[in-house]
């Protein structure tokens, strides 16, 4: 975080509220509105226009005469914009992390790390726009054959709360590399962030290629369902991928999707004790609050070191202090909203309730500055066992939930009984053993003696329930093209000019 002062929040908060497509703001056309509340502090945001279907449809409509523009422009030319955008992003870094501080709730200096992921994966993909390849089939001397990969065409991008500018910014990199055009539905908790981005990159691409839509699930059925739309990306909820898959099946379009996660860190016996428990703190995502599909929130500790790691674990909960969003030395941020602050206080009380150990928070911090706002304490869950709804449904708060272990095989089938298979933690000097856990374990992306962390270029995605296709990687960019082959008989041989002379 700079030293100077942030800027004053209303100083940065996007002048239009309205949808953007087909290169202009656009008033909803039923006229509707929602209002906004900051999670830290219950203050009003004032409202943002609240699209329908029929806003979905206009602006589908302006994508895809985007689209015929923007695939032809040249992939390096492509690229050219990618990276312009890219800098707009890292030089607005500030301003897009103030509002989503005050918008989602999310401390502003994690906020700052977003731009850089966003800026980081706009330019990685505008570096892969040459690598979408096709392949040449030998067909004999009397035939060519070969394929070439084409953008789908519109692609629509349902996104979440937890990272709002992130995703907006940096989840439209891939496909408009590829030569596709967007829809963007933001999250109708956050949608701020995205607002102000569409702003400024205002007139960088040509009109329809990018289109921002705010509003609710009749937007999202829209996106989904409607045949104009080539190909549907969500992150989300689990119930909320099997809608869109509900919906996009009437048109069987591909699917990209990144949904829930309850991912298990395994500590074995060599483990360090002080650095499982720092772990186990980090992967939980305690500073926004544990709202992360990738966040580790079952810790299955060996019985050797788990009374040790639990001393650990309330020193490592320590360094993350509930405050105020916008304030630069807040270390974890705010629930998203009441409602899903509600749900999180339930399942602290059902934990109680069915015999878990509580180690530490559990509550609404005291400090009085935060009485207003969505606030929970990093909460540590010890002698959790399988039947506790805190040991197997997607919480998406700041709970963790921590299990002893002696038997690895009985371990193992506990890690992979729940129907979630998104990321998973291994913890051991081992090199055999962490070997074959990590091919043991029912996760798209495994960290071994590491956790949280994403590295672009390494396929990051889950498996069952935690959703379809993989991101941040070449094949993010393949996902986004269809591949066409295409066949040339050629003609007789000629003869050579002169020949037989």
């Amino acid at each position: 975080m700079p030293s100077d002062p942030m800027p004053p929040l209303g100083a940065v908060l996007p002048r239009h509220r309205d949808l953007y497509y087909a290169g202009a703001w656009q008033r909803p056309l039923a006229g509707g509105v929602t209002d906004l509340t900051s999670p830290g502090t219950g203050e009003s945001l004032g409202t943002v226009a609240d699209a329908d279907a029929t806003d979905a449809e206009a602006a589908i409509l302006a994508a895809r005469r985007g689209f015929a523009e923007w695939r032809d422009v040249a992939p390096l030319e492509r690229a050219k914009i990618l990276r312009r955008m890219a800098q707009i992003v890292r030089d607005n870094a500030r301003d897009l992390a103030l509002i989503d501080a005050a918008d989602c709730g999310n401390p502003v200096t994690a906020m700052l790390g977003d731009a850089d992921i966003a800026s980081a994966q706009l330019d990685f993909f505008a570096g892969l726009v040459t690598e979408m390849k096709g392949a040449s089939i030998p067909m004999g001397p009397n035939a060519v054959n070969f394929s070439m990969r084409e953008p789908r065409g519109v692609v629509a991008k349902i996104l979440p709360f937890n990272h709002p500018f992130m995703f907006c910014a940096g989840k439209i990199a891939a496909p408009l590399a590829a030569g596709n055009a967007v829809v963007v539905k933001p999250p109708e908790q956050a949608p701020l962030s995205s607002l102000r981005f569409a702003e400024l990159i205002e007139g960088l691409l040509p009109e329809g290629v990018f289109n921002l839509v705010p509003g609710g699930r009749a937007v999202g059925e829209v996106l989904a369902s409607h045949r104009h739309v080539a190909m549907v990306s969500l992150i989300g909820s689990v119930p909320t991928g099997r809608a869109v898959m509900r919906s996009a099946a009437e048109t069987i379009k591909p699917m990209l999707l990144e949904l829930g996660g309850k991912n298990a860190l395994i500590a074995f016996p060599d483990a360090d004790p002080r650095r499982v428990a720092t772990a186990l703190a980090a992967g939980m995502n305690f500073t926004w609050c544990g709202q992360s599909c990738g966040s580790t929130s079952r810790g299955f500790i060996h019985a050797d070191i788990y009374e040790a790691v639990l001393a650990h674990l309330r020193e490592a909960c320590a360094a993350y202090r509930p405050g105020l969003p916008t304030h630069a030395e807040t270390t974890m941020g705010a629930i998203v909203s009441r409602t899903q602050y509600d749900r999180i206080l339930d399942f602290i009380g059902s934990a109680r309730a069915e015999g878990a150990r509580l180690v530490t928070g559990g509550g609404h911090p005291a400090d009085p500055a935060l009485a207003e706002g969505c606030f929970v304490e990093p909460t540590v869950f010890a002698d959790v066992t399988p039947s506790m709804r805190i040991a197997r449904e997607e919480i998406f708060g700041p709970v963790l939930a921590i299990a002893s272990w002696t038997s690895e095989a009985a371990m193992l089938e506990e890690v992979n009984a729940v129907d979630y298979g998104l990321t998973c933690s291994i913890w051991t000097q081992d090199l055999d053993r962490a070997h074959r856990t990590a091919r043991t374990v029912e996760a798209g992306f495994v960290w071994i003696n590491e956790v949280s962390k994403h590295f672009l270029g390494a396929p990051f995605g889950g498996v069952k329930l935690s959703g379809l296709g993989r991101e941040e990687c070449l094949e993010e960019l393949l996902a986004y093209t269809q591949e066409k082959n295409i066949h040339i008989a050629l003609g007789p041989a000629r003869p050579l000019c002169g020949a037989g002379a």
